[in-house]
């Protein structure tokens, strides 16, 4: 053996002990078997879309390359065949997801429109000038409501007085657009655009002024009992046709009430799960590739310490009522700036004594560590997550900074709910080839996608995070994207017979997927080769 033989092999060994700790780390099959030849073949897609579509001039993109700022990237993304294939791939479970932000701004207006009691109002008249600056507020009111306005952009307007929700629609100006410049007003304020994460609140701290901005429209419709029940069935049918079987929803119960058909805030928090289970079991039994939807009780934490052993009381009340719904707690909101899980530790504690003593099981799934931080106390919402027996981390952005963490959360079995698109909105990361998933997954870390507020980054469903996640890495390819779907079963809350159910199902579905793509493409591929 030549010295250059022998280096070759010592590389070769060098590259498959550094790889061995990937959950999609296996000998590879032969190249026959449908999954190997299936990842060839989206490999060389991968690789020529990088020089013909990537590579090349896009009108408004300044620098298109696979993996680049996502707002800026989605229309090119979609034209992609790698989106395509994707699209048709099972996803598995959703583990991350805020149901209150998860209906795209366009269809929620729709709902909105068809309620005569949802009212809007402007700080001023709307103008050509300040079209784009001013920020409406939307509300359900009382049926028998006399509206004290109907024009926002008649001159006689009073500001933040209300108008009837579609009568504004109807008399918008036909200078700004007439009804399609209405809705065009509304919705472009319902999301966080470009402009908004790259350029006027382009960092981790100002964007947030805009999500709460934006969110806050969003909860001026979702929180009207009607359209809530409305909301949880498109959101169920915008998820299962994207190709999850499974969704653990995120709901923030820290509103006491919802605001009933009569304009009055007195839906308690033990409707909203009586809606939430009517909806999906009648969804379940429409769908057959469906399996099920439940919640993980989220709080903002923004609340005293009283304020939150209110909620954990609630939660254990409402677990005692619907056994099968809730399967998590968590705390979340803007982690910078917010109370930080230490701050709660007595009544956090508390509750799990609580539990023994009744019997009941309500899994920690903590938001901890959504940070560009090192040592920061929302950075070290990790060390607090992890000893208070979190199953799963929300995001962990900042983990990777903390090798004895990746450490327990590779040898515990703690998964990363990594929502990738979240992160690049959010300014966490510039990019995807930035972005610290390829780190977890080479240290073994266990990861699940999710999308976390699809309403206001506009990534419905979880195609597009799979798309990040493939173009974050040339090691990463559709064997990874298929261990990210299992680990999203494996990683779920639900019972151990549910999980093996879901997983064949999956499975089969997985096989599937693989024929029909090598079928459609591995001759055309293999004509290149």
């Amino acid at each position: 053996m030549s010295a250059v033989q022998e280096y070759e092999q010592r590389r070769a060994a060098l590259i498959k002990a550094d790889r061995a700790l990937r959950i999609d780390y296996i000998s590879l099959p032969p190249t026959e078997y449908p999954e190997h030849h299936a990842d060839k073949l989206i490999r060389q897609i991968r690789a020529e879309e990088a020089v013909n579509i990537w590579s090349v001039e896009h009108e408004g993109v300044p620098h298109p390359y696979p993996g680049m700022e996502f707002l800026l990237a989605k229309d090119i993304i979609v034209e992609t065949r790698l989106f395509k294939i994707l699209k048709n791939m099972p996803k598995g479970a959703l583990l991350h997801v805020h149901l209150d932000l998860a209906v795209d701004a366009c269809s929620l207006l729709r709902l909105a429109l068809l309620h005569r009691s949802i009212h809007i109002r402007s700080p001023e008249v709307i103008t050509s000038v300040n079209l784009s600056s001013v920020v409406p507020e939307v509300k359900p009111l009382d049926p028998d409501f006399k509206a004290e306005s109907f024009s926002l952009t008649d001159s006689t307007y009073i500001p933040d007085s209300w108008a009837p929700l579609h009568r504004a629609r109807e008399l918008f100006s036909k200078d700004l657009g007439g009804s399609q410049g209405f809705d065009k007003w509304v919705t472009d304020h319902m999301v966080i655009n470009a402009s908004a994460a790259y350029v006027t609140h382009n960092n981790n701290n100002r964007i947030w002024s805009k999500f709460r901005s934006s969110a806050h429209l969003h909860m001026g419709l979702v929180s009207y009992a009607p359209i809530w029940e409305q909301c949880i069935r498109l959101f169920l049918e915008d998820t299962i046709a994207d190709g999850v079987m499974y969704v653990e929803a995120r709901i923030n119960f820290s509103p006491k009430f919802m605001i009933g058909p009569d304009g009055k805030e007195n839906v308690p928090h033990i409707e909203w799960l009586r809606t939430f289970k009517r909806v999906v079991d009648r969804f379940k039994d429409e769908m057959e590739d469906f399996v099920d939807a439940k919640i993980i009780y989220t709080v903002i934490r923004n609340c005293d310490t009283e304020g939150l052993r209110a909620h954990l009381h609630d939660c254990l009340a409402m677990k005692k009522a619907f056994p099968g719904m809730i399967v998590g707690f968590d705390l979340v909101g803007e982690e910078n700036s917010l109370r930080p899980l230490r701050e709660y530790i007595e009544p956090l504690l508390q509750f799990k004594e609580h539990q023994k003593q009744e019997g009941i099981s309500i899994p920690y799934i903590f938001h901890a560590g959504e940070t560009c931080g090192d040592g920061t106390p929302a950075d070290e919402n990790l060390y607090d997550a992890i000893l208070l027996g979190t199953k799963r981390i929300g995001h962990g952005f900042s983990l990777v900074k903390h090798p004895k963490l990746m450490q327990i959360c590779r040898e515990r079995r703690i998964a990363l709910e990594v929502c990738s698109v979240s992160n690049d909105v959010l300014r966490l990361t510039g990019s995807m080839p930035m972005h610290p998933l390829p780190i977890l997954l080479n240290n073994g870390v266990p990861v699940a996608l999710g999308s976390d507020d699809p309403a206001l980054f506009q990534n419905k469903g979880l195609t597009y995070d799979f798309f990040q996640a493939l173009v974050a890495s040339e090691v990463n390819g559709l064997l990874t994207l298929g261990y990210l779907a299992r680990d999203s079963i494996a990683y779920s809350m639900l019972a151990d017979a549910e999980k093996a159910c879901l997983m064949q199902k999956w499975e089969e579905r997985w096989s599937s997927f693989l024929r029909e793509l090598v079928a459609l493409y591995g001759p055309v591929c293999l004509a290149r080769l």
